[in-house]
């Protein structure tokens, strides 16, 4: 095989992605798509898993709560069956949490950002991961942040869960090797668009800043001095589930133009 073929996914691969219908996971799944690779996603929002359906036909869709077992069982039940097994898990789904001091978050908020972005990915793993034990070429893509490798003022519920997930993907590459099944994580920085967008303001409001000024501090942060693209995640979750990545496990992988300090 050219050594260019390796950086290719091989056609065909069934693959699953949670959030996928919207951000980061839509890009995915799309990328995933346009490989020749067969898709199947969910998302909370059923307005946005019937806009995937009619722009994107060929990318299966359900409506799933992914902080909930029950919801989350009949998911993988049904990508499972819909793709005849399963290759790829992208465990992407995650909401931004609150932002505000310690002292003032509310536990409710606190709760439902740990059921979303954590809880969410070990239900999620309990059902795939026997489908993708019988996969030649199983390989787990995890969501993190570069919030998983920087302490996060201000936003200390999220980047609580991004650490955790990079400590679970460690530990399920060590348990699931022996399987031949890889497991990364990809931590993203600020990735464009309206989500980072609204983290900002919320920031900004929390520190008595406005909105341009806030965004200068975070670009401020950043070596390349710019935001990532949902492209630029979606590359390298590709990457990761192509022959060229066949010995990468256990990784957290930071696609962020090296922020340094959050």
């Amino acid at each position: 095989m050219a050594i260019f073929d390796l950086l290719k996914p091989v056609p065909g691969l069934r693959v699953m992605v949670t959030g996928g219908a919207a951000g980061i996971g839509l890009g995915i799944a799309k990328a995933f798509d346009e490989v020749g690779a067969r898709v199947y996603v969910c998302d909370v929002d059923p307005a946005a898993v019937a806009a995937v359906k009619a722009a994107h036909p060929s990318i299966g869709a359900g409506v799933a709560n992914v902080a909930e077992r029950t919801s989350v069982d009949r998911f993988v039940d049904d990508a499972a069956t819909a793709l005849g097994g399963l290759d790829v898990l992208v465990n992407n789904a995650g909401i931004a949490g609150p932002t505000g001091p310690i002292e003032d978050l509310e536990p409710d908020e606190w709760d439902r950002t740990i059921s979303t972005n954590l809880n969410s990915q070990f239900y999620v793993l309990r059902r795939a991961v026997p489908v993708l034990k019988a996969s030649p070429a199983a390989s787990i893509v995890a969501m993190s942040s570069v919030a998983g490798r920087l302490g996060y003022p201000f936003r200390t519920p999220y980047a609580s869960t991004k650490w955790a997930i990079a400590g679970l993907v460690k530990s399920l590459a060590i348990e699931l090797g022996k399987d031949g099944v890889r497991v990364n994580a990809v931590l993203p920085g600020l990735v464009a668009g309206p989500r980072i967008d609204r983290v900002i303001a919320a920031r900004a409001q929390t520190l008595g800043l406005g909105f341009d000024e806030m965004k200068a501090e975070y670009l401020s942060k950043i070596s390349l001095g710019r935001m990532v693209t949902e492209s630029d995640i979606a590359a390298v979750a590709l990457f990761l589930c192509s022959p060229a990545a066949s010995n990468i496990t256990g990784q957290s992988i930071s696609v962020d133009g090296n922020v340094e300090h959050l």
